[in-house]
């Protein structure tokens, strides 16, 4: 309803562009133009982030999204977090109820868009993770070879399934 009242997509018209409904993200992702992505950390995001190569601004919502978080910025070092955080656990709930003021947003942007000797180093990071995440898919790679593992072991457990059935229905 705001971007039909305040004119947004009129203002945008020729320089951005509106998607209505689900966006593709992967190929949104994956397009040269794009310098970073801001992530709320949910895995499906986060793995989608590292596979198409670019360095992450993490602002994480929710439950397991802080730990995604946690490994895009300390463990795989290719993001930079707004400084959103987890308050509420003694009561079972897992929310963000930190205000992210715009300015951080801002600084996270500039940061992870540096061209600075950490900067650089973080993009080289984010698109060497990328180059080892499509390694990975590709015929012969980690995970290729784990989800044929996988598919071999369904068929065998449901081939295991159907001769018990046979040796079942043939004793009674």
């Amino acid at each position: 309803k705001w971007v039909e009242e305040d004119g947004f997509e009129e203002r945008v018209k020729g320089k951005g562009l509106v998607i209505r409904g689900w966006a593709p993200q992967v190929l949104i992702l994956s397009h040269p133009a794009v310098g970073a992505f801001l992530t709320h950390c949910g895995w499906n995001s986060t793995l989608e982030g590292v596979c198409a190569g670019v360095p992450m601004i993490t602002w994480p919502m929710f439950a397991e999204q802080f730990f995604n978080e946690k490994l895009i910025v300390q463990v795989l070092e290719a993001g930079v977090s707004v400084g959103a955080q987890a308050i509420g656990h003694m009561f079972g709930e897992d929310k963000c109820t930190v205000l992210v003021k715009r300015e951080v947003v801002r600084e996270a942007v500039e940061e992870v868009m540096g061209e600075g000797i950490e900067g650089e180093e973080r993009k080289r990071r984010a698109r060497v993770l990328g180059e080892m995440a499509k390694k990975a898919m590709e015929e012969g790679g980690s995970s290729y070879l784990n989800v044929r593992l996988l598919i071999q072991d369904v068929i065998k457990q449901v081939n295991h399934k159907e001769s018990i059935e046979e040796d079942s229905e043939c004793g009674s």
